[in-house]
C-alpha cells in the first residue's frame, strides 16, 4: 500500500487503524517466516527439509490425499479412503488434519509441489493469526496502529508457533482461531454482530476442534476479565455472559458434523498408551520466554524480549489504572500456573493427557502476554520506574533459567542484543511522549493517553464507565459502526487517537487529524475546555485542528523507536526460529521433500494399478508413513491419530510391525496375507538414502505380480467366525485363509560361541564374535520367514539377502514379519541375526511357507468368489455365483460404520470375520451390497440441523425487531443544539 493511500485509510474511520496494523502484521510475519527458514537453510530455501516427525508422515500425505480428491483421482471419497489400511474412515482424519479452509489451497500447486503448497499453507495461517491478533488489539484499547502490529507479529512467531505447530500446521487454526473468538467476545460485549460471531466459532471449531477449544477457552476467560472490569451491573453481565454462552453454543453446534465425527472416531481407534502428566521444573519454564531456547518437553512461551519487557512492567505501570493492572496480572498468573498443575493440565487438553507435546495449550499463555504488553503499551511507553522492574524481574527469569537445559549457548549473544533494541525503542518512545505531539497538538490525544491521575473527572469516568452506566445517545454512539453514522457523527470522529498520530509522525504530517465529537458525547462531557490547556477560551470554533510548529526531535524519535523495537524483534526471532528447526532436525525423524523417489515410486504404482480388481500395495521399504497417500496405490501401510483399534490389532495379529505405539501401521511383505487382501501387485523399492545413511544409492524400483483373489470371497458354511486369534502369526494367517500352508518348526538360538540362547539376544561385546545364530529344519524349496517383533538388527538367511528389524526398548515400535529366501535342498535353515539392541527371539519365530498349497488355495477362494465387484466412493457392490452359502468376505477391515446387505435382505450392521467384514449367505442371494458411514454422522448431522435452525430463527427475529423499532416513531423532545467541540 502505497503512503498516501495508507494516511487516507487510517484517516477515514476507527476501523482503518486495525485495518493497518493487521495489514503491517501480517506482512512482517510472512517476511519473519520466511527470513527464519532461509537463515536455517531449510525448505524452500536451503537443502535441510522441513518435513521432520508428523509433518512429513501425516500432513503432507493427507494433503497430498485432498489434492487427489479435489482433482478427482483418489480412490474414495470424504467418507472413506481406500489407500490406506486396506480401507480407512477418512472423514475424521479430514476434521483432524484437513477441514481448514486454507488446506483447500493445496488445489492451486502442481502435485509434485505438494510440500511448497503445505510451507505456504502455514505460512499464511501464521501470517492470518498475526493480523488477527493486531486487529483484536485495537479492538480491546486505541493505540499505536504500528505498535500493535508489531505485537500481532511477536504472537504469531512465538515459541510455541515456531518450535511445536511449524510442523503440526492443524494446530495453527488455533493460533488463529484465539484472537478472532476475543473479538466474538468483544462483539458481545458490545451487543454486534450476533450471526457473524456464530458464523467465526462454527469456522474455528471446524478448521481444527482440538486447539479451537483452547482458544474458546481462553476466550472465556478474556470476557470474564472484561466484565469484571468493564463496571456492568449485575444483571448487564449476566446477560453479555448468556449472549456469549449462546454464541459459542450455535457455533459448536454448526461445527457439529464434523465434531462428532472425530470424537466418535478417537472412541475407536487404537488407545496407543496411557500418560501421566509430569510438570517441568520452573527454571525450564522460565527459560522458555526467553529467545532461541527449546525442548520437545517444555512450554514454548517466547514472544520476544520486548513484548515480555512490556507484559512484566504492566504491574509497575501507574498510568495504568489499578483494577486493569491487578486483573490482567491475575489472569496471566493464574494461566501460567495451570499449565504446570494435573487437573488444570486436563482440562486445557479435554480431559486427556496428550501423547506427544505435554504443553500444546502454550498459545493461550503467549497470547495473555501479547495482550497484557499492549495494556501498557497502549497507556504509553512504560515510565522508567516501570522499566527498571521489568529489566530486574528479566534478569532474575535470566538467572534462574541459566540452570536450565532448554538454554543453548547462542541465547547469551542473541538476549543482549534483544534487551538492548527492546529498552531502546521504549525508552525513545518514552521521551517522544513527553516531548508532545509534532503537531495537532490536541488535548483529545493528551486524554486518551493519560493515566487517570493526569485526567479529568469527566473523562476517567467516562472511561470506566459501563454501558449500562452511559446515557443511551452515548450508548448508540458508541455501539453504532461507521456504516450507521450520520456525517456529523463521522466528523466527529476522534481524531486525535494516538496511532493516527503516530502514524503522522512515521510517514507524514496529516493536515487533519479529526475531531472530539464522540469523546464529548460520551456522558456528555461537554466542551474541550475541561480537557484542553488552561487559558484556552472554551467558546473558540471548533471542528479544525490546532496547528502548532513542527517538532523535528520527536519527527525523529518516533520512527527511530520504531526501527529499533522491529530491529530487535526481527533478530531475535530468526534466531528462535532457526534454532529450533536446527535442533529438530537433530532430535526427530526426518523425511525428504517429493523428488526422483517419491516420482519413480507413482509411477510404477500407476502402470499395474488396477482397483478394484486387485490392491497394488507402494511396498514394504516406506518412505514416510503414510506412502499410499503420497505416492498412491493402496496397501496396508497407514498413520493417524485415528487409527483403528481393529485395523492395528488384526494386521499385529497376522505379524504386522508398527511405529508410534500402534497408530503407524506398516506393509506386511507375505504372500498369504497378499492374497488375503487380494494385492496382486507389490512395488519393492531400495531403501530410502535420508532414513538409512548407509543405504545404497539410486535404483528403480520393481513390481512383483501375483494371482490373488477378488476383494469379495465366499468361506463355505461351517467356517470359524467366531474364535479369536492365537498368538501365532503364521496360525493366524492359516485361520483367515482356511488352509494349512505353514510349517512352523522348533526353533534352536545359539551365541556366535555355540552357547546356547534361551529367548533374549544382545549387542556382543567389543572384541567379541558377533551375531546370532538361529537354526531349524523345513522342507526344501519352501519359504523363509522370521518373525520377531521384539528384535532389532539384521537378518540373513545363508546364501539370503538381509532384512532389516527395527524395534525399541519402550515398545513404541515392533518390526513386521519378513521374508528371507528359501529352504536348501538340505532341509537345513540357518538365520544369521546381527542386533543392534537387546531383543528377544520368540518360539514360533520361523515359518516355512509352501507355495503349492497357498496357490492351491487362491484357486479355491477364486473359483467360489466374487464375479464382479464395483466400488463406488464408500459403496462395494459385489456378484456371487448361484447358489453361494457360507460367508461373504469383504478383504477390509471390519471398521466401525460399515452396513451390509444380501441380496434384497436388509441393510444391517456388518458382521465380522477375524476383523474382516463378514455378511452372512443362505445361498439365494446373487450380490453383495456394503455402505459406509461413519460413527457420529447422523448425531452430528441432527445437532448441526438444530443449531443452523436455531441460529436462522434468532437472525430472522432480530430483523424484524429492528423494523419493528424503525418503524416505532420517536418520542418529540426540545433539545438545545450541541456544543461544538474544538480540535
Amino acid at each position: 500500500m502505497e503512503r498516501p493511500t495508507l494516511r487516507k485509510a487510517v484517516s477515514r474511520g476507527p476501523s482503518r487503524p486495525g485495518q493497518a496494523a493487521a495489514l503491517l502484521a501480517s506482512l512482517l510475519t510472512a517476511a519473519l517466516f520466511c527470513a527464519a527458514d532461509a537463515v536455517a537453510r531449510c525448505y524452500p530455501f536451503g537443502p535441510r527439509t522441513r518435513s521432520v516427525n508428523d509433518l512429513g508422515n501425516q500432513y503432507v500425505p493427507f494433503h497430498a490425499h485432498l489434492w487427489d480428491l479435489l482433482h478427482g483421482r483418489a480412490d474414495g471419497n470424504l467418507l472413506i479412503n481406500w489407500r490406506s489400511g486396506y480401507g480407512s474412515s477418512f472423514l475424521p482424519d479430514l476434521g483432524t488434519y484437513l477441514s481448514s479452509p486454507f488446506a483447500l489451497l493445496v488445489a492451486l500447486f502442481p502435485r509434485d509441489e505438494i510440500d511448497l503448497a503445505v510451507y505456504v499453507i502455514t505460512g499464511l495461517k501464521t501470517a492470518c493469526a498475526g493480523a488477527a491478533m493486531a486487529w483484536l488489539l485495537l479492538a480491546l484499547r486505541p493505540g499505536r496502529w504500528w505498535a500493535a502490529g508489531l505485537l500481532g507479529t511477536s504472537y504469531a512467531l512465538c515459541g510455541w508457533s515456531v518450535a511445536v505447530a511449524s510442523y503440526n500446521p492443524m494446530w495453527l487454526d488455533g493460533l488463529l482461531a484465539l484472537p478472532l473468538f476475543c473479538l466474538v467476545g468483544e462483539w458481545t460485549l458490545a451487543g454486534r454482530r450476533p450471526l457473524l460471531g456464530v458464523l467465526v466459532v462454527a469456522l474455528g471449531w471446524i478448521a481444527n476442534f482440538y486447539t479451537a477449544y483452547m482458544a474458546t477457552l481462553a476466550a472465556g476467560l478474556l470476557l470474564l476479565l472484561r466484565l469484571a472490569l468493564g463496571g456492568l451491573a449485575l444483571r448487564r453481565r449476566v446477560a453479555v455472559a448468556g449472549r456469549a454462552a449462546g454464541t459459542v453454543a450455535l457455533g459448536v453446534g454448526l461445527a457439529a458434523p464434523l465434531v462428532t465425527v472425530v470424537w466418535a472416531g478417537t472412541r475407536h481407534a487404537y488407545p496407543g498408551r496411557v500418560v501421566d502428566f509430569a510438570p517441568v521444573p520452573a527454571r525450564d519454564m522460565l527459560a522458555r520466554l526467553l529467545p532461541t531456547t527449546y525442548t520437545f518437553a517444555s512450554p514454548a512461551l517466547y514472544v520476544g524480549t520486548a513484548a515480555l519487557l512490556l507484559a512484566l512492567a504492566l504491574p509497575f505501570d501507574r498510568r495504568v489504572p489499578r483494577r486493569i493492572r491487578t486483573g490482567w496480572t491475575a489472569l496471566a498468573v493464574a494461566v501460567a500456573l495451570s499449565l504446570q498443575w494435573g487437573p488444570t493440565h486436563l482440562l486445557w487438553h479435554a480431559f486427556a493427557t496428550p501423547q506427544g507435546s505435554a504443553y500444546r495449550q502454550a498459545f493461550v499463555l503467549c497470547a495473555l502476554l501479547v495482550m497484557a504488553a499492549w495494556q501498557t503499551l497502549s497507556h504509553g511507553p512504560p515510565d522508567a520506574r516501570a522499566l527498571a522492574a521489568a529489566t530486574g524481574l528479566l534478569a532474575v527469569i535470566t538467572a534462574v533459567a541459566s540452570r536450565s537445559v532448554v538454554v543453548h549457548p547462542v541465547m547469551w549473544l542473541v538476549l543482549p542484543l534483544a534487551v538492548t533494541g527492546a529498552l531502546g525503542g521504549l525508552i525513545l518512545l518514552g521521551r517522544a511522549e513527553r516531548t508532545g505531539p509534532a503537531e495537532g497538538s490536541e488535548p483529545a490525544e493528551r486524554a486518551e493517553r493519560a493515566g487517570p491521575a493526569e485526567r479529568s473527572e469527566p473523562a476517567e469516568r467516562a472511561e470506566r464507565a459501563g454501558p449500562a452506566e452511559r446515557s443511551e445517545p452515548a450508548e448508540r454512539a458508541e455501539r453504532t459502526g461507521p456504516a450507521g453514522r450520520s456525517e456529523a457523527a463521522e466528523r466527529a470522529e476522534p481524531a486525535g487517537r494516538s496511532e493516527r498520530a503516530e502514524l503522522a509522525d512515521a510517514t507524514g504530517s496529516f493536515s487533519r487529524l479529526g475531531r472530539l465529537g464522540r469523546l464529548g458525547r460520551l456522558g456528555r462531557l461537554g466542551r474541550l475546555g475541561r480537557l484542553g490547556r488552561p487559558g484556552r477560551p472554551s467558546g473558540r470554533p471548533s471542528g479544525r485542528p490546532v496547528r502548532v510548529a513542527r517538532r523535528p526531535r520527536r519527527a525523529l524519535l518516533v520512527p527511530l523507536a520504531a526501527l529499533l523495537l522491529f530491529g530487535g524483534q526481527f533478530g531475535e526471532t530468526v534466531a528462535t526460529s532457526a534454532v529450533a528447526s536446527r535442533l529438530r532436525l537433530g532430535n526427530m525423524d526426518d523425511y525428504a521433500p517429493w523428488g526422483a523417489r517419491q516420482r519413480a515410486q507413482a509411477d510404477a504404482i500407476a502402470r499395474v494399478d488396477d482397483w478394484p480388481a486387485h490392491r497394488t500395495e507402494p511396498g514394504r521399504e516406506q518412505t514416510v508413513g503414510n506412502d499410499p497417500l503420497l505416492v498412491g496405490g493402496q496397501g496396508a501401510q497407514y498413520y493417524s491419530s485415528l487409527t483403528s483399534d481393529v485395523l492395528s490389532r488384526t494386521l499385529t495379529a497376522l505379524g504386522d510391525g508398527w511405529t508410534s505405539r500402534g497408530r503407524s501401521v506398516q506393509s506386511l511383505d507375505n504372500d498369504v496375507t497378499d492374497a488375503l487382501f487380494s494385492v496382486g501387485a507389490r512395488v519393492h523399492s531400495p531403501p530410502d538414502p535420508h532414513q538409512s545413511r548407509s543405504a545404497p544409492p539410486g535404483g528403480a524400483p520393481t513390481v512383483t505380480r501375483a494371482q490373488v483373489p477378488p476383494l469379495v470371497t465366499v468361506r463355505p458354511p461351517g467356517t470359524d467366525t467366531r474364535s479369536g486369534f492365537g498368538p501365532s502369526p503364521y496360525r493366524n494367517q492359516e485361520l483367515l485363509l482356511g488352509t494349512r500352508v505353514y510349517t512352523v518348526p522348533r526353533v534352536t538360538v545359539r551365541a556366535a560361541d555355540g552357547t546356547p540362547v534361551r529367548r533374549f539376544v544382545g549387542v556382543p561385546a567389543e572384541g567379541t564374535a558377533s551375531g546370532v545364530r538361529v537354526t531349524a529344519r523345513c522342507r526344501a524349496g519352501t519359504e523363509v520367514y522370521l518373525w520377531a517383533p521384539h528384535y532389532s538388527g539384521t537378518a540373513r538367511l545363508d546364501g539370503g539377502p538381509e532384512a532389516r528389524f527395527r524395534t525399541d526398548a519402550r515398545v513404541t515400535k515392533i518390526a513386521a514379519m519378513r521374508p528371507l529366501g528359501t529352504v536348501p535342498a538340505s532341509g537345513r535353515v540357518r538365520i544369521v541375526l546381527t542386533p543392534d539392541l537387546r531383543g528377544r527371539i520368540p518360539d514360533g519365530a520361523v515359518g516355512c511357507l509352501d507355495t503349492a498349497r497357498l496357490h492351491g488355495a487362491v484357486q479355491r477362494l477364486t473359483a467360489t468368489g466374487a464375479t464382479r465387484v464395483h466400488v463406488s466412493g464408500a459403496t462395494v457392490e459385489a456378484s456371487l455365483p448361484p447358489g453361494s452359502a457360507g460367508t461373504a468376505v469383504v478383504a477390509a477391515p471390519r471398521i466401525a460404520g460399515w452396513r451390509c446387505a444380501a441380496g434384497a435382505g436388509p441393510v444391517v450392521a456388518a458382521g465380522g470375520f477375524h476383523g474382516l467384514i463378514a455378511v452372512p449367505l443362505d445361498g439365494s442371494a446373487t450380490t453383495v451390497r456394503c455402505v459406509f458411514r461413519p460413527p457420529g454422522l447422523r448425531l452430528g448431522s441432527a445437532i448441526g440441523a438444530t443449531a443452523l435452525l436455531v441460529t436462522l430463527l434468532t437472525c430472522a427475529f432480530t430483523v424484524l425487531r429492528g423494523r419493528r423499532a424503525a418503524r416505532t416513531p420517536l418520542p418529540s423532545t426540545t433539545t438545545t443544539a450541541p456544543d461544538r467541540v474544538g480540535a
